[in-house]
């Protein structure tokens, strides 16, 4: 790569489309406007490219966001522009960086070369910046043209954080100048200092044990804003990479940004961390708040979504006091670079800047040629077609990388050596994607893109604690899929088509079988429904009834142990770990450590028998080619169904 532009180049040309806001407008000869421009959880996606699905993608890119950047920058005679971490690890380009190609002295990161092509002003840290390991990190960052700064990793405690021997620096001032609204040009120090969350320490343990400490993100915050102030900060700018959450402090928080805003000396904050959008309605009824102004605690905040989604920004109209500056008034927004239309359809709302484009162009070339080879193979054919009939291999391979993820994880914590299990459920079975809306990966090589297939949403694992009775009635909630079968009668429909497959969740860890004769115990909703059904019978672990009283851990994901489906035993309350990984990555962070895969359904769930009724349902075509492969089921075609499906009967 020799394409490596400064802002200077970037701006070239940028001249003749000054157009003043209306901030700068108003801006007297006292007062000067001030724009502060943040990207947030870039995850390497510099291309509006889903390398998972090797297509372009109009939702992601920070190509896509520089143009917001470029068009604040034209209307603004004072801007900065921070990024506020997760900005290295995240899509297939990162691993392909960090596994395939390395990270040698000298070398250029591309996210950093993108990130230098626009011309930021500094960053800090995010939890996913130590998932490749202290080492790839560092080397990362010295190709960044800008600093990076980190209050609260730490190579050596001392008797308070000002004493910390840090990993970067805690914080930096920016000798900063800015023009007033008679055009004459002052001198301004702004202070930036950023957090991120304690709990890298559980999340990359492998990496970070007997390296790193972490304290406190609120005791940082309050030892290092007055020592900044001291050194006369004239505004102080927190980049919190920690999301909005709880006003009450608590020890070692993960989501601080609400009481670190409170904190003295704080004049305005930059979050991320949790995907989402501040302002927005999402955080309307959050203590501390308000989400139409954008403030919390009362000071500006903003919240740029991720993957570039999103320009966060925050005007300040800035007041000289005598030989300081005060904040006079101020906004705050998030500028999105496309909109969803009704019939969900995204239109994108500005175009790539080349130049964002040409700085990552061969590392992008690179990377789809990564995620189109193969990283690892399988000994099984992973396909769903039978997926909400019998025990699936396309599940049971979600299933096993999810076990061995959160196995590692529960490692160091008070929940290690509890037995964990782990729910699924298949996202491509037929319905109203059509009869070839299955995933089919046939027995041989698996290519990053491949997991796409596998694994359809960005979730990200988490993992619940829960009893042997929640077990039972989580069950007792996915076998909703199921229709009520007469023991006596033949050919019955057996799927209720109001029932999604998203909702269908396998649990894997444990053996059961589903007595179809019995009532839904809950409606396709989750409302309870019949509160005396029992579909779920002979539900053993380790051979072994299952104990009502006994505790688990089951590893599922962001949607469901956060209370989509409304499963009992995952309604938010029971969220033992939040894992920073999506479960895709997770899947192919599996096959490469595994080489070969052998996701082989055991066929550890199955339906009861009932005297020989017979069920039929509908898949698609090509799932005769697997029948003979189908565990647990006694399975036959039964000629063509509706709409191009192919029908078959099972006898119970």
């Amino acid at each position: 790569m020799t394409l490596r532009l400064n802002r200077r180049h970037f701006l070239a040309g940028s001249a003749g489309l000054l157009a003043l806001h209306p901030f700068s407008l108003h801006a007297a000869a006292n007062q000067a406007h001030l724009r502060i421009m943040e990207t947030t959880d870039l995850h390497v996606h510099v291309f509006p490219y889903d390398y998972y699905a090797d297509k372009p993608r109009d939702t992601i890119g920070l190509a896509r966001t520089a143009a917001i950047i470029q068009n604040i920058r034209a209307e603004a005679t004072n801007a900065l522009l921070l990024d506020n971490g997760d900005f290295l690890q995240g899509n297939p380009m990162g691993d392909y960086i960090a596994y395939e190609r390395g990270m040698k002295e000298g070398d250029m990161h591309p996210v950093i070369a993108a990130m230098n092509t626009l011309g930021f002003n500094a960053s800090t840290l995010g939890n996913h910046e130590f998932n490749y390991g202290l080492d790839f990190l560092m080397k990362s960052l010295a190709g960044a043209a800008f600093p990076v700064v980190s209050a609260n990793v730490v190579k050596e405690m001392g008797s308070d954080p000002t004493k910390d021997t840090t990993l970067l620096k805690p914080y930096v001032m920016l000798d900063h100048t800015v023009t007033d609204g008679a055009g004459e040009s002052h001198p301004i120090k702004i202070g930036l200092i950023g957090f991120v969350p304690p709990q890298i320490m559980n999340w990359d343990r492998r990496h970070l044990e007997g390296k790193v400490q972490t304290r406190d993100i609120l005791q940082a915050a309050r030892a290092y804003v007055p020592q900044m102030k001291e050194a006369g900060a004239d505004i102080i700018i927190a980049l919190s990479h920690s999301g909005i959450g709880a006003a009450d402090e608590t020890d070692m928080m993960e989501n601080a940004s609400v009481p670190l805003a409170a904190v003295d000396g704080i004049d305005a904050i930059l979050t991320g961390h949790s995907h989402l959008v501040f302002p927005s309605g999402t955080y309307a009824d959050y203590a501390g708040v308000d989400a139409e102004a954008g403030t919390i605690h009362g000071k500006p905040a903003t919240m740029g979504g991720f993957w570039g989604s999103h320009m966060g920004l925050i005007d300040l109209m800035l007041e000289r006091d005598g030989g300081t500056w005060r904040i006079a008034s101020h906004a705050a927004e998030a500028r999105p670079i496309s909109k969803r239309n009704e019939d969900r359809s995204v239109t994108a709302l500005v175009d790539s800047v080349p130049a964002v484009l040409a700085s990552v162009q061969q590392e992008h070339d690179e990377t789809l040629a990564y995620v189109r080879r193969a990283v690892g193979k399988t000994d099984a054919n992973l396909h769903s077609y039978f997926a909400l009939v019998a025990d699936d291999p396309s599940v049971q391979v979600v299933s096993n990388a999810q076990i061995w993820y959160i196995t590692q994880m529960m490692k160091g914590t008070e929940h290690e050596g509890l037995p964990i299990l782990s729910a699924a459920a298949p996202f491509k079975a037929g319905g109203r994607g059509g009869p070839e809306y299955y995933t089919d990966v046939p027995k041989g090589d698996v290519a990053i893109k491949n997991v796409s297939d596998l694994y359809l949403y960005p979730n990200t694992v988490r993992a619940v604690r829960v009893t042997g009775a929640q077990v039972k009635d989580w069950l007792e909630r996915s076998a909703g899929m199921f229709n009520q079968v007469q023991p006596d009668v033949a050919d019955q429909p057996l799927l209720n088509d109001s029932f999604p497959s998203y909702n269908f969740d396998v649990m894997d860890g444990v053996t059961y079988q589903i007595d179809l004769s019995q009532p839904s115990k809950f409606d396709p909703k989750g409302v309870l429904l019949n509160e005396g059904a029992n579909r779920i019978v002979n539900l053993n672990f380790n051979g072994e009834p299952i104990d009502p009283n006994a505790e688990f851990i089951i590893a599922t994901n962001n949607y469901r142990a956060s209370g989509g489906g409304d499963f009992p035993g995952a309604k938010g309350d029971t969220i033992v770990f939040e894992g920073p990984d999506t479960n895709r990555d997770v899947i192919v962070r599996y096959i490469v450590d595994k080489g070969t895969i052998s996701p082989r359904a055991d066929a550890n769930w199955r339906f009861a028998p009932l005297g020989g009724a017979s069920v039929l349902f509908s898949t698609g075509p090509k799932a005769a080619d697997y029948v003979d492969d189908v565990k647990g089921v006694v399975m036959e075609a039964a000629g063509d169904g509706a709409d191009g499906f192919a029908q078959f009967r099972i006898t119970l």
